[in-house]
């Protein structure tokens, strides 16, 4: 998961802060999310996805 959103923010040539702040959230809320050591809300998850113009399963969804 985390590799995902990172690759789709670097595609779009945001870096942490610039992201956080058109969703709303932290730099370092970004960076966790990116590490997989924190889990954002829904609410986030789909801010994050709009933004980086990618479905939320493009981003999340972990195959098994």
């Amino acid at each position: 998961m985390a590799n995902k959103i990172k690759l789709a923010r670097v595609e779009k040539g945001l870096t942490q802060a610039q992201l956080a702040k058109r969703v709303h959230a932290t730099r370092q809320t970004i960076g966790l999310i990116e590490k997989s050591k924190y889990n954002p809300s829904l609410n986030l998850c789909i801010a994050i996805a709009k933004e980086l113009g990618k479905s939320l399963d493009d981003l999340f969804w972990e195959e098994l």
